[in-house]
């Protein structure tokens, strides 16, 4: 059931953003690791101000190709720490797997064609 309209996501993607700036030292973890979730979180910022939807500035994204990059992120997000090497630190192995499942869960709650909005018709 996707229940998260448009407006809502744009205000989840924000929280996000600053969820992946801060992460590593409110986790306690530097180096590659952090760097990864700076990059992350500027990949989500940019996307975000660029995607046609209430919260975007650019409106050059489409809403539904905007969903498709988040969910390629969360994927990416999620095996990172093992491809990466640094699955051995548990704080940054845990918050990028938990960050990835929680972009997929928004993913998959997120009505990106407009539809819940639509009256049904007679």
């Amino acid at each position: 059931m996707r229940v998260i309209g448009a407006f809502a996501h744009g205000i989840i993607d924000y929280a996000v953003v600053i969820m992946l700036a801060i992460g590593p030292a409110v986790a306690g973890f530097r180096g590659r690791q952090a760097l990864w979730a700076y990059a992350f979180a500027l990949v989500l910022f940019l996307l975000t101000v660029a995607t046609r939807f209430p919260l975007g500035a650019s409106k050059i994204v489409g809403f539904p190709l905007h969903g498709a990059i988040e969910l390629l992120l969360a994927v990416v997000m999620i095996v990172l720490p093992f491809i990466a090497g640094f699955s051995a630190g548990v704080h940054s192995r845990n918050f990028y797997i938990a960050i990835g499942v929680l972009i997929a869960i928004i993913f998959f709650l997120t009505d990106y064609r407009g539809r819940a909005a639509r009256a049904p018709k007679s």
